[in-house]
């Protein structure tokens, strides 16, 4: 298991959950937070409590996401929502089978603690875009934005996307390229109080990755 791992933290006005977050990081995880246009103070918030900030003034979670990977410094690099609603004390659980490459890519299954946690229309959209994702011949239930892979592979995925649709453009052009993907179980718990979802806080926001998500698949419908 490597000593260091970096965790890419994209972040637009998460200040009121980044302490939580950033304390629960396992021993050896070093956070990488992305600010991608914060006015809560996140920045200041994130330095104080030890993380290395990045500034992304491109809005979008693509964005964010993509230049915390080219920041990292660490053969493996995690990816990890900022707002509180995952525990980093499982990233060892996602870390593991990459390290021990028995898998190219770990992705988190979303397994919410109340019925509250995940609501009914980010659940239907996630359901219907991994559907779509299995008859690709990807073995997926969730498109969960907690995973692990090698750093210096993602970036040579060459994945293009740099708003919602970033993970499922990355899921697609894995299993092209033949990785072994393996999901393993998450939990997922209410986000910070003070924080909002920018996908699954509001039904328009849900709509607006599913919009994404769908222009992926159009997008690359040739790609196998």
């Amino acid at each position: 298991m490597p000593t260091q791992i970096d965790v890419v933290l994209p972040c637009l006005d998460e200040a009121a959950a980044l302490p939580g977050v950033l304390t629960a990081l396992p021993p050896g995880y070093r956070a990488v937070v992305v600010d991608n246009g914060s006015r809560d103070g996140s920045p200041e918030v994130a330095a104080r409590h030890g993380a290395r900030v990045v500034r992304e003034p491109r809005r979008g979670y693509g964005a964010a996401v993509h230049t915390g990977i080219v920041a990292a410094e660490t053969e493996l690099v995690c990816v990890l929502d900022a707002d509180g609603s995952f525990d980093p004390a499982e990233l060892p659980a996602l870390v593991a089978p990459v390290a021990d490459d028995s898998a190219d890519l770990a992705v988190g299954r979303r397994r919410p603690v109340s019925a509250g946690a995940w609501p009914w229309h980010a659940r239907a959209g996630t359901a219907l875009i991994a559907a779509l994702l299995r008859q690709r011949g990807v073995p997926l239930r969730d498109l969960s934005p907690i995973r692990v892979a090698r750093r210096d592979a993602l970036l040579d995925l060459g994945v293009t996307d740099r708003a919602f649709g970033y993970p499922l453009e990355l899921l697609i052009r894995a299993a092209a390229a033949g990785w072994r993907i393996r999901e393993v179980d998450v939990t997922y718990a209410h986000r910070a109080a003070g924080t909002r979802s920018k996908v699954s806080g509001s039904l328009r926001g849900t709509l607006r990755a599913t919009r994404d998500f769908a222009g992926v698949l159009r997008t690359m419908g040739g790609t196998r």
